[in-house]
């Protein structure tokens, strides 16, 4: 997708960065990922607490086939049909994800918090 396009999408969002990856490219609002386009489609970052909205949207998750092995479904839906016909409708869409994106950079942070946490000191006997 055209990166002029793809700013005026997310501009709800304030300053984003464009970066290539999985041979499309990546979404990013204050450093945190919110979308992927892959193969031409736009995909939103999900969790369980915005998967809901996207469904109810009618829109399906990410998935990809890996040979002999099950698929593989990725934390991100295809934008609603709305986010592409109504500038208010997507600055709602990218919302949800930049929500999504902030609850996993979180619960990421909230883990390596307790990753790094010392060990309690044993007595001196």
């Amino acid at each position: 997708m055209d990166e002029e396009f793809l700013r005026e999408v997310f501009a709800s969002l304030g300053d984003i960065a464009i970066k290539r990856m999985f041979g499309g490219q990546g979404i990013y609002a204050s450093g945190r990922i919110v979308a992927l386009v892959i193969r031409g489609d736009l995909y939103l970052k999900s969790d369980e607490e915005a998967a809901p909205l996207y469904e109810a949207a009618g829109s399906r998750a990410w998935t990809y086939m890996r040979p002999g092995r099950a698929p593989v479904t990725m934390p991100y839906y295809r934008c609603p049909e709305d986010g592409f016909d109504d500038p208010d409708a997507m600055a709602n869409w990218a919302a949800v994800a930049d929500g999504a994106a902030r609850r996993s950079e979180a619960a990421k942070a909230g883990v390596q918090r307790r990753k790094r946490r010392p060990k309690a000191a044993l007595p001196d006997a």
